[in-house]
């Protein structure tokens, strides 16, 4: 056999080389996207589906929020801010509930009134422009240690909230409620009151 005789490949070495190359090409595509997606979804935003009544009528059961779980590794909750957090009596549960005092404030709620104070300084809450017809139960009397935070429902009456179960560490806040992509009608950037 001299060097200008064609060698002649069997029809299916090719085939198979064609699809051993696209499984390839399909596998480097998913290792780029694995490694791209996988920290963003693990270390900066997450998925949230919310269950229960008890953020209406902000929210409703089956929404499907974007949670920011970046930004409160620089700054501290706000109060407004929507959060997503472990249950600190069952931290295999997530909530999500209304940041309403901070840490080193003294709560009040008396009568429907929520009265936030810090050295010296008494707020008053009004929510009613973003709560019309919910009333606040219960009676609370507390000050916050460093790092706690007291979180509410929107949906007041019907709420297990901090007004139930104490406190909010901030080791058990998972991030901040920023966006929501479903249902498809509601798709909206999610603001916070300006209390």
């Amino acid at each position: 056999m001299d060097e200008n005789t064609p060698v002649i490949v069997p029809k299916n070495q090719s085939v198979f080389k064609k699809y051993a190359l696209l499984v390839w090409e399909i596998l480097k595509i998913l290792i780029v996207a694995a490694v791209i997606v996988l920290p963003i979804r693990y270390f900066l935003f997450q998925p949230f589906i919310v269950k229960g009544d008890s953020m209406v009528p902000n929210f409703h059961s089956g929404d499907y929020l974007i949670v920011d779980e970046f930004s409160y590794r620089f700054s501290s909750p706000a109060r407004g801010d929507v959060v997503v957090f472990k249950y600190p009596l069952d931290v295999t549960q997530r909530f999500i509930k209304r940041v309403i005092g901070l840490p080193g404030e003294t709560l009040d709620i008396t009568d429907g009134k929520i009265t936030v104070s810090k050295d010296g300084k008494n707020i008053v809450l009004d929510e009613k422009k973003y709560l019309p017809g919910f009333f606040t139960d219960g009676s609370v009397h507390l000050t916050l240690a460093k790092d706690d935070y007291f979180v509410m429902g929107d949906n007041r009456p019907y709420s297990y909230d901090s007004r139930r179960w104490g406190i909010l560490p901030k080791n058990d806040i998972i991030g901040r409620a920023v966006f929501r992509l479903f249902p498809v009608s509601h798709v909206s950037l999610i603001l916070d009151p300006a209390y």
